[in-house]
Formats: structure tokens, sequence, C-alpha cells
């Protein structure tokens, strides 16, 4: 395999990086539900004002996996990074790109000086769970998901 190289996403990224957003609603059962338009998707990550961060995963030139974040605040924790979504194309897991992203990401919120990461996975999603497992992750069973959609 060649070598993996872990970068900050760039806007030229948007159009490999919403196929595996894509990619992964249709892993989780949810292929409809992706709405968001690749403008938008841009204007987010890059616009006058953007709301999110990525590093994407590269063999050669091709993307393979993105992790993308955002800043979250705790009243009670202070900034802390949110982690949207880990992905990895479906033919590239479990050779440890994952890791490399996650690790990546860890490592930007601990440089940014925030105080930790928050993220979600899904109950039936055991590879990722166990993934999670290995960093020592709190799991919480007590608070429920809630979301207005407009």
């Amino acid at each position: 395999m060649t070598k993996t190289t872990i970068r900050q996403a760039v806007i030229e990224d948007c159009p490999r990086m919403l196929e595996l957003i894509e990619e992964l609603a249709i892993f989780e059962k949810a292929p409809d539900e992706v709405t968001v338009s690749l403008s938008e998707f841009e204007d987010a990550g890059f616009g006058p004002q953007p709301v999110w961060g990525a590093f994407v995963a590269e063999i050669g030139s091709e993307i393979v996996g993105i992790s993308l974040y955002y800043t979250r605040y705790s009243t009670w924790k202070g900034r802390r990074l949110y982690l949207e979504d880990l992905i990895v194309t479906e033919s590239m897991r479990g050779l440890g790109i994952g890791k490399l992203l996650f690790d990546k990401t860890l490592s930007y919120g601990k440089q940014c000086g925030f105080h930790g990461m928050v993220w979600q996975v899904l109950d039936w999603n055991e590879p990722a769970i166990k993934f999670y497992e290995k960093y020592k992750a709190e799991f919480d069973a007590e608070w429920i998901n809630v979301s207005i959609t407009y």
C-alpha cells in the first residue's frame, strides 16, 4: 500500500468529501438524508464565515478518508472540538487510516487549547465502537439526541 498522507482539506477537496459523506449515509442506512449541496458545503467550510474544518487522508492523489470537525462550546467545559464525521472509504477500512485521521484531529484539538473532543456513534456500529474503546473514550447512555430540522 502506498503511504497515506493526512493534510488539511482545501476547497478543491469538497466534491470528493461529499462523495464520502454520501457513502457514509448509505452505510448508516440513510441514503436520502444527505441534502446539502456542493455549493453550501463549500461555503460552510471555505466561505467568508467557515463553520467547519477537515483533514483528508490521501493515498497517491486519491482522498480515501476525512475527519470533519467544528468548535463546540460547553458552559461546563469550555471550548471542545466536535468530530462530526470520521469516514474512511469502505475498500480502505481496516488499514489504519481512521486511526491516522483520528489522531490528527485529537492533536489539532490539543494544539488549539480545547478541553476535549466529543462525537456520536450509532449504537449498532460495533466496529466504530470498538475503535473508540481503544482510546478509552467515555460512552454516555444518559443523554438523548434531539434535533429540529428547518
